[in-house]
């Protein structure tokens, strides 16, 4: 039985790992991997700490969103394109995740933070592959581009809706392929893609009743101050140090995941 001193200081400990969480994910993602175990750990079932998690993260990829929207040129047609697959693979994801057995869904999400581990200890080589290929091609979208696109973003969205981790890397790589070449504007169409996927979920998890809504509040006020303020303290960390960092806590919390989940 919990004690209020357990209770208390499990409440600061997800208010710390928000400002983290906060602070990795404005500085490059891989947030998740740091505010979702820490649900977990404060006895969260892993459905409910998933749907928690996507509550109190969703309104920092809104604000970015935004922030994009006043700095960046979006190409709305684009925009709009790709809008469709992000809200149709959010609700899927997401009603597949409620869907889910909550004993399946347990030996599930190691696999998947581990997946989302591996795509982060490779995204500095994506990034620069990327780079590469952008820097090699001419600025033009065809309609095979645009094809692929669509039905990329609805795996990417469906994956985000499921579960999340990693889904922004996976959509900036998919923009370089349809032929983007400009790392801002792949972001600024990239956050509100995001935003709407992890908002289509959230309202479908609201619904459902899946919401540990005090711990969405305490982990959505980290976040917020950890983006706001923790950003720049992580910054001043050299990044091929805090990706590193961000992976190794990934492959720990995978490992402490599969045992929980296989004993």
């Amino acid at each position: 039985m919990k004690t209020i001193s357990d209770y208390l200081l499990g409440l600061i400990g997800l208010f710390v790992s928000g400002i983290i969480a906060g602070s990795i994910n404005a500085v490059g993602g891989g947030g998740t991997l740091v505010s979702f175990p820490s649900l977990v750990a404060i006895g969260e079932s892993e459905i409910v700490a998933n749907a928690t998690n996507t509550a109190a993260l969703w309104p920092g990829s809104f604000s970015s969103a935004i922030g994009y929207r006043k700095d960046t040129a979006v190409d709305r047609s684009l925009l709009i394109s790709l809008l469709i697959p992000s809200f149709i693979g959010g609700a899927l994801g997401a009603i597949v995740l409620t869907i889910t057995p909550a004993d399946l869904f347990k030996i599930i999400v190691p696999f998947l933070v581990l997946f989302a581990t591996l795509i982060l200890a490779v995204r500095n080589a994506l990034t620069r592959r990327i780079g590469g290929r952008l820097a090699a091609t001419k600025e033009h979208m065809t309609l095979a581009g645009r094809i692929w696109g669509f039905f990329f973003q609805l795996f990417v969205a469906i994956y985000g809706g499921y579960f999340g981790a990693g889904m922004g890397i996976l959509m900036l790589g998919s923009l370089s392929i349809m032929g983007m070449r400009d790392i801002h504007q792949m972001n600024a169409l990239k956050t509100p893609l995001q935003a709407v996927i992890n908002m289509t979920a959230f309202v479908f998890f609201a619904i459902k009743g899946l919401v540990s809504w005090s711990s969405a509040l305490i982990l959505c006020i980290g976040a917020i101050a950890g983006g706001y303020g923790g950003a720049r303290l992580a910054k001043r960390v050299p990044p091929k140090v805090l990706n590193l960092a961000i992976v190794i806590l990934g492959f720990v919390v995978s490992a402490w995941l599969f045992y929980k989940a296989f004993t």
